[in-house]
């Protein structure tokens, strides 16, 4: 014999999820923050490496083709790391490649695909403003910074970190 259901039982289907509340106010107060700092920063950066002359797509560029060892990248690469689209990033790669900075090769694995890589002048100036950036932050986290807010910095970069990584 079945059982009927009860008068007040609900029926068989999932309820409705709960509305997402949205951000804790302190989240939206750090996410703020951080855009704000990581923007004067960036700003800060540039102008202590004196490339003025580079726009910040071109410096990131140049900074990521430094980290690939020699080897270059393609262009589709540098637009999916730089998250643009390919035709941007073939104006960038346009720009640096009118000014002697980088230069586009064959691979050698697989002679369809065209690699950037940079000039030994674009190495050198990749170098060089990296080492002034890294110089600039050194001295001002000295001069302006405990040791307990030094070591406060290392800790909240760790924290933004997990952010970038998914």
């Amino acid at each position: 014999m079945s059982e009927a259901p009860e008068p007040d039982a609900a029926p068989d289907s999932d309820p409705a999820p709960a509305p997402s509340p949205g951000p804790e106010p302190s989240a939206v107060r750090a996410s703020q923050q951080v855009r704000s700092v990581i923007g004067k920063l960036r700003r800060r950066l540039r102008a202590a490496a004196g490339t003025g002359d580079f726009t910040l797509t071109q410096a990131s560029t140049v900074g990521r083709l430094l980290d690939s060892a020699g080897v270059g990248l393609t262009t589709s690469d540098l637009a999916a790391a730089e998250g643009m689209r390919h035709q941007s990033m073939a104006t960038t790669i346009a720009a640096l490649a009118a000014e002697g900075l980088v230069e586009r090769r064959r691979d050698p694995e697989d002679g369809r695909r065209l690699l950037i890589a940079l000039t030994a002048e674009g190495r050198r100036r990749g170098e060089e403003g990296r080492r002034a950036r890294s110089e600039w932050l050194a001295a001002e986290l000295q001069r302006k910074c405990t040791e307990e807010e030094r070591q406060t910095v290392i800790a909240a970069m760790a924290v933004l970190e997990r952010l970038v990584h998914d």
